[in-house]
């Protein structure tokens, strides 16, 4: 999985960290932020239940309130 041997990357400081720095690098790409955030809210779907209905603002107040009372 690792072009080298994980010994000789760890017997220099800096190779440490130009390792470190790929492994952050990987993470980023992989799981990163999406390139067009800007119009998230412009695309985003109504959000639904389990039943597929539209949740209305009146239904999270008592989702909150419910969840409040506990």
């Amino acid at each position: 999985m690792v072009p080298m041997r994980l010994s000789t990357v760890f017997k220099s400081r800096w190779m440490a960290l130009v390792w470190a720095a790929g492994i952050v690098w990987f993470a980023y790409d992989f799981a990163g932020g999406s390139g067009d955030a800007s119009n998230a809210s412009a695309n985003a779907e109504a959000p639904t239940d389990a039943t597929g209905a539209t949740i209305t603002p009146e239904d999270a107040k008592k989702a909150n309130e419910i969840l409040n009372s506990l």
